[in-house]
């Protein structure tokens, strides 16, 4: 009797997490940009901040203008790191449901904060003095979006367990 009745695991959807990567990416630096905007005076710096991962530390210093080269490595580099880290938010969490997804990705999402501004700020110091509430609520947004939109759009599929 045990045999007709197989346990099934769930497979992650990756397409749904490529557009929770994208989705989620697009809306944190639109957050990120518009409240840098407001309370630093320049949205660029965010852009700025993001290509100096790639192109250093001499994209950074003022005036924080718009260049188009700088903007094409950000978006380039958010959109590369939104998507890797919306498949890791649904690898994780594919199984639970709209709600541990919501919940699950704003931790994920205050983990990445942590990461980015408490340790990779070693390899790029410029990244410590921009520590702050603005880029805390971009990244708890970032994932708790990226693991609500991937509970949305998933399509559930079910394939049996192998047996031992």
């Amino acid at each position: 009797m045990s045999k007709l009745r197989r346990q099934m695991r769930q497979l992650v959807d990756w397409r749904a997490a490529v557009w929770a990567g994208i989705i989620s990416g697009a809306v944190f630096l639109i957050i990120a940009m518009a409240l840098t905007a407001v309370y630093v005076g320049s949205p660029w710096v965010v852009t700025r901040l993001l290509a100096s991962v790639l192109l250093g530390s001499g994209v950074l210093p003022p005036p924080a203008t718009f260049t188009a080269v700088t903007f094409l490595v950000s978006l380039i580099l958010n959109f590369l790191l939104s998507v890797a880290f919306a498949c890791t938010i649904a690898f994780v969490l594919h199984r639970w449901g709209l709600v541990v997804g919501i919940l699950g990705g704003a931790l994920f999402g205050l983990g990445l904060y942590a990461i980015n501004f408490y340790t990779l700020s070693y390899f790029f110091p410029w990244f410590f003095p921009l520590k702050s509430w603005i880029m805390v609520v971009a990244h708890v947004v970032f994932g708790a979006l990226a693991g609500g939109t991937y509970e949305a759009l998933e399509v559930e599929t079910f394939v049996p367990e192998k047996e031992s």
